[in-house]
Formats: structure tokens, sequence, C-alpha cells
């Protein structure tokens, strides 16, 4: 445990912050697997809109710091890739 006064304050900064980009993180990946789901076909449901939902949480994600952009754009990319795979195969 830390004895600085100012450690202390940072320690109960990161735990702020870790709590919240958890949550966010969290919510996140449940809309992308959502969207895997209807895009796969184990789902009923429109897997454009899904996917749409999914890329706008990875964007607020992004936004806010919790992931890099990169890596935001970099599963953007593989889902994108993944409807665009389903819709031709159909």
């Amino acid at each position: 445990m830390a004895n600085i006064k100012s450690a202390i304050k940072r320690n109960k900064q990161n735990e702020k912050k870790r709590i919240r980009n958890r949550v966010v993180r969290g919510s996140t990946r449940t809309f992308i697997q959502k969207a895997r789901l209807v895009i796969d076909g184990k789902k009923e449901g429109d897997a454009a809109e899904a996917t749409k939902t999914a890329i706008s949480a990875l964007d607020k994600a992004a936004e806010k710091g919790v992931i890099h952009k990169n890596n935001a754009a970099r599963r953007k990319s593989r889902l994108m890739k993944r409807l665009n795979a389903a819709a031709s195969a159909k």
C-alpha cells in the first residue's frame, strides 16, 4: 500500500478509471459477440444493424481512450469482413 499522499490519490483515481473502463470494454465485447452470432446465423436478427451497433460501441470506446484507435479500427474491419462474407455466401 502506498504511503505518500499523492500515490494514495493516484491509486484511487486508477481504481475509478479501471472500473469505468471495464464497463465500457465489457459492453463493447457484448455488442461484438451479438453481431457475430447474428452474422453467423446462430441467432435471429438484422446482421447489418447488429454490426452497426457494435461499430458504434467500438468508436465510443476508442474515443474515451478505453481501447486504442487502431485496435478499434482492426476490430471494425474484421467485423465488416465477416458481414460481407456472410452476405456474399447467401
